[in-house]
Formats: structure tokens, sequence, C-alpha cells
């Protein structure tokens, strides 16, 4: 079953807010890349809270009939990267999200305001 990108996005954020997750940004990548419909992009103070925002989106996820089609970084969990299709999830451990800060990366695409 394919869950539609904008819920998809939908289900992302309230699993990254649930999990306490810090500075929670969307952005819209449909005009600006194939990659992917949508980047969420958010950090955790410590690798557990960061594996804990990850679990919690795969939960959310599968609950809904969503696929997840790879997760990377979940053993080190300084920056997990979760591939949903049409959004992609980035969850950064705080200091590794100030040195990537791929926001920066991707200015051109547009910040979420709300969904």
């Amino acid at each position: 079953m394919s869950v539609q990108s904008d819920k998809l996005l939908q289900m992302a954020l309230k699993a990254v807010e649930d999990k306490k997750a810090m500075n929670v940004v969307a952005l819209d990548l449909r005009n600006v890349s194939p990659i992917s419909d949508f980047f969420v992009i958010c950090h955790g103070n410590s690798d557990t809270q960061v594996q804990s925002i990850a679990t919690e989106v795969r939960k959310v996820v599968h609950e809904a009939g969503g696929l997840i089609r790879g997760i990377e970084g979940m053993d080190a969990a300084r920056w997990v990267l979760m591939d949903l299709g049409d959004v992609i999830v980035h969850i950064f451990h705080r200091d590794e999200r100030e040195y990537y800060n791929i926001e920066r990366l991707w200015s051109d695409a547009k910040v979420v305001e709300s969904v």
C-alpha cells in the first residue's frame, strides 16, 4: 500500500514531535530535486533520543501501511537517515546537525510552514 507524500510528511512530523525532537524543519523539495518530495530534519540531544525518534517514525509508518525503503545510522545514532520514499527523514545528534547543516545545502527548498 502506498501512502501519499503529504500524509507521510504529517505522520513523520507527528512522530518526531511526539519524541520531543528539537528544531524540526520540513523542506519541500518538489520544485528543487527529483530525490524526494520532502525532507524532515531534526535532532535529538543524545544517542538514545535519536534512536527513540527513529523507532517512533518507523512504528508510525508501518502502522499506516507505509513502506520504509531504508534506514541507515541506527547503531551509531549520530545521523539516522530514513528513506520513506517521498519523504526522507534526517535525525541528527545535536553536534552533527550543526556540523553538516544540511538546511543550508538545500536552501533553495521552501520550508513547509504547516501541514
